[in-house]
């Protein structure tokens, strides 16, 4: 008996091994079943909020696939007719006058009088300023009266040659009939070679003094300064009382009397990069807008290509008539302009277009 109570007493003192490891175990595990389960709160937390949003939101969503089909067929075709019709090719450029002169004076002289302004419409031949023609007026009138004296000296010496003549004639009769010497016949006809020589020059010095007179009277005219054509005058540069010569001479003297350009002769020159100038060709049409009027769209056609590159810019100049003139359209105004392709194509898509529409 006391051999059992102490077997007892020794088994109830031991530590039970298994229970306490049990434990452990279990007090492991907690932390990593708290994360999960809190993971998978956060999970259906997220889950919930995006449902509540979708919900909040139904006409957003449902309306943006309904915005997609409501795109205006009929611009969209029309923009893409433009397109087709406009091409992608565009320059900018210079409205230029190829008729363009400054009226000068052939000669040096002092201006008396202006009769032009800026603005104004000149006629071709019409007189633009006077130059001082006293000196010239002179040198006219005495070419005149050298003239005039060489066509009486014409008429003394035919009057004489004629008399001459005639006793010449009565002398060979006479000495037919031995009724004059052979030395009178030959005075005769002499003073008749003579007369008829000094007719010939006298007809000479008349001749020169026609022609001198004719130049006098040139430059006479030379005084009155003419427009070369008709345009309209866009710069007046000489004021009376200066002086002006056709070629510069130093100090004050002017080289010309004003600027006029011909209204019917502009058109635009505008510069191609010569990696595009293959579609541009002679004729086709053009659509020109100026920068001082935006909204107006202006028709026009190409003349010609220069047939010459740039090549420090790598551009080909190209000149573009206007089809329709208008005061509003000044030379050196800046003007781009759109190259348009086939016109014909683009009409016939077009047509198209607003059939199906």
């Amino acid at each position: 008996m006391m051999t059992e109570d102490k077997s007892k007493l020794l088994r109830s003192l031991s530590i039970d091994r298994s229970a306490s490891e049990a434990g452990r175990s279990g007090r492991r595990w907690l932390p990593i079943s708290a994360g999960v389960v809190a993971c998978v709160i956060v999970a259906f937390a997220v889950l919930a909020a995006s449902g509540f949003r979708m919900q909040d939101r139904p006409n957003e969503t449902a309306s943006q696939p309904a915005a997609q089909p409501q795109a205006p067929q009929p611009q969209l075709q029309q923009a893409a007719a433009s397109g087709r019709e406009a091409g992608n090719l565009a320059a900018s450029g210079y409205v230029v006058a190829r008729r363009k002169a400054t009226v000068a004076a052939e000669i040096t002289g002092k201006v008396i009088e202006i009769f032009i302004d800026e603005g104004m419409t000149v006629a071709d031949g019409q007189i633009v300023a006077r130059l001082d023609s006293v000196l010239a007026e002179k040198d006219y009138e005495l070419a005149q009266s050298r003239a005039e004296a060489a066509d009486a000296a014409i008429a003394a010496i035919t009057a004489d040659l004629q008399d001459a003549t005639r006793i010449m004639s009565r002398v060979q009769t006479l000495s037919q009939k031995n009724f004059a010497t052979e030395a009178d016949l030959t005075k005769a006809q002499a003073r008749v070679g003579v007369l008829a020589a000094q007719l010939r020059q006298v007809q000479a010095q008349f001749e020169t003094a026609k022609i001198d007179a004719k130049r006098s009277a040139s430059v006479l005219d030379k005084h009155k300064i003419r427009a070369p054509f008709a345009g309209v005058v866009i710069d007046r540069s000489a004021q009376p009382g200066e002086m002006i010569s056709p070629m510069s001479v130093g100090g004050f003297t002017r080289t010309g009397i004003c600027t006029i350009v011909d209204m019917d002769s502009i058109e635009i020159e505008v510069d191609v990069n010569e990696a595009f100038i293959g579609r541009v060709a002679a004729g086709g049409a053009v659509n020109a807008v100026l920068d001082a009027y935006p909204d107006w769209t202006i028709p026009a056609s190409v003349i010609a290509i220069v047939p010459t590159a740039n090549r420090e810019k790598a551009t080909v100049k190209v000149r573009i008539r206007f089809e329709q003139k208008d005061p509003r359209i000044l030379p050196d105004m800046a003007v781009k302009v759109n190259f348009l392709r086939d016109t014909k194509a683009g009409g016939a898509t077009a047509t198209a277009t607003t059939a199906a529409n």
